[in-house]
């Protein structure tokens, strides 16, 4: 059965249908000997990839792996980084930084920290990161200043940037120091550098933020100690069952870590 060669790869745990698509770009990806075209399509029982050179076959594609990571700061959220800073790849044992394909579902910047799923799945990350899906995620957020309510209440109403509103947030106020103030913010979007922009514009300096849920996904819960920074574990089955939901597709059972 034929079809679309970023989600056959995807599908294999090769990469997301993004970076499938990037490496087609790059003429990384042949069939039958022919380098491959966005949009193609491909039969894989009857049909030859290769990437760079070699082949991939079904039968050698890895195990499907779905990672919780607590991200440090000054650790970036690709794979690759063109300024040679150290990724989140970097964070993980020697043996799972090459051949199974690991890459974040989504970004947190550089200077955030907090809750990142790391997987090989690719149709898992393509649904995650789609537009038409809207898990939440929870945010501790340091800010500058001491906005007030109406500030608040704005804020959770939506924002217009770039020409156009964000979708309605929950902003609240959880403490209140000398110069600074915390907030916990729940959206259920994730435009580049959304709350650190918004807070900007308001003018509420955002100071430090650490994402610590991605929908019912924390750092710490009622049966497991908290992630401490720097380190991974891998999804409970209650976990990818509501990740699975997120997207719905035929759920994926979890291997004992």
């Amino acid at each position: 059965m034929e079809e679309r060669l970023q989600k056959i790869l995807a599908q294999w745990g090769i990469a997301s249908r993004r970076e499938a698509e990037e490496m087609m770009r790059q003429s990384r990806v042949c069939v039958n000997g022919v380098v491959a075209h966005l949009g193609q399509k491909v039969d894989p029982s009857q049909d030859k990839i290769s990437i760079d050179g070699q082949p991939v076959l079904a039968e050698q594609r890895p195990s499907k792996m779905y990672l919780l990571l607590h991200k440090p700061a000054g650790i970036v959220s690709t794979c690759h980084d063109p300024q040679g800073r150290p990724t989140v790849l970097d964070l993980l044992p020697s043996e799972l930084r090459t051949g199974w394909g690991i890459h974040p579902v989504g970004r947190l910047d550089v200077d955030s920290t907090g809750a990142l799923i790391l997987t090989n799945d690719g149709e898992l990350t393509y649904g995650l990161t789609h537009p038409s899906h809207s898990i939440t995620k929870t945010y501790r957020v340091v800010v500058q200043g001491h906005p007030p309510a109406t500030v608040l209440k704005n804020w959770s109403q939506g924002i217009v940037l770039e020409g156009r509103i964000t979708r309605p947030a929950q902003v609240r106020l959880i403490g209140s120091y000398i110069d600074k103030s915390c907030l916990e913010i729940v959206l259920q979007e994730g435009r580049n550098r959304q709350i650190r922009r918004i807070a900007e514009q308001l003018g509420y300096p955002v100071i430090k933020l650490h994402r610590t849920a991605i929908g019912l996904i924390q750092l710490k819960t009622l049966t497991t100690a908290f992630l401490p920074s720097g380190k991974y574990r891998h999804l409970s089955e209650d976990e990818m069952s509501f990740l699975n939901k997120q997207i719905i597709r035929t759920p994926i059972q979890t291997k004992p870590s």
